[in-house]
């Protein structure tokens, strides 16, 4: 008897000090790998950072080519500066930009390699599609606001001022829309992704998206209103259009991930 008491005594301790080894052993596995997250954060960080400065210093070097496709949609406007550096500042800032546009697909590339190893079979199938259908988009957008939306801004203002004045605009202005009108656009057109997140989570369904169809569409006219740098029908009629389509879009990609 006593000797079956002192088994028993002895082995919990031996299963509270196994216990307390294990803890700690996990408590160590827990902040290495915390660690190397972080060593993994900052390397990619910084890849993407070397990525965006070459880009960037590439782009200044070709910024002739660069300056002049920003200026084909209106080939018949002279432009001027107001000040001996307003050209210079002008093109670091349009380099910059396009830096951003090269990279972006290197960053999400390296934001998908980051989080992939933490998410589960399931996660993935969603994640990576997400991710890509985003870039899609994303260059989708630009190919719209260049050959769409900011010739028929520009347009517009030109035909209605023809017979009155004649255009002469600054570079520096101009630039400023074309860039602030870029940067709506590729916010608008991540809409259906907006969408696919919410569904996913399980805060709307597709089904109820299209029903409300008819409030997108007055949401979509004050978006449209509201982002576009200009004050012309023609580019907010376009914008709001796009925004209206990529909302069907999104529901329907719901719709279709439940069936």
């Amino acid at each position: 008897m006593n000797s079956s008491l002192n088994q028993e005594s002895v082995i919990p301790n031996n299963y509270s000090f196994n216990f307390k080894v294990n803890s700690e052993n996990e408590k160590l596995n827990l902040e290495l790998p915390f660690t190397e997250h972080v060593e993994e954060l900052r390397q990619r960080t910084l890849h993407i950072c070397s990525f965006l400065l070459f880009f960037s210093i590439l782009a200044f070097l070709e910024i002739k080519p660069i300056v002049e496709l920003l200026e084909i949609p209106v080939n018949n406007i002279k432009f001027f500066q107001l000040s001996p550096g307003e050209y210079f500042l002008e093109t670091v800032k349009i380099a910059f930009y396009t830096g951003i546009v090269l990279t972006s697909p290197i960053l999400l590339s390296q934001i998908t390699f980051f989080i992939i190893p933490g998410l589960t079979s399931g996660e993935k199938k969603f994640i990576l599609p997400l991710f890509l259908g985003s870039t899609v988009l994303f260059f989708i957008s630009l190919v719209f606001s260049y050959f769409c939306l900011v010739p028929a801004a520009l347009q517009f203002f030109i035909n209605y001022s023809s017979d009155v004045i004649e255009p002469l605009w600054s570079f520096s202005q101009y630039c400023d829309f074309i860039l602030v009108l870029f940067a709506t656009t590729c916010i608008a057109f991540q809409i259906p992704i907006f969408q696919i997140i919410l569904g996913i989570l399980g805060v709307v369904s597709g089904s109820t998206m299209l029903k409300l169809w008819k409030y997108v569409v007055l949401i979509a006219v004050i978006i449209g209103a509201v982002l576009t740098p200009s004050t012309d029908p023609i580019t907010q009629i376009l914008l709001s259009g796009a925004i209206v389509a990529l909302y069907f879009l999104g529901s329907g990609v719901l719709i279709l991930l439940k069936r």
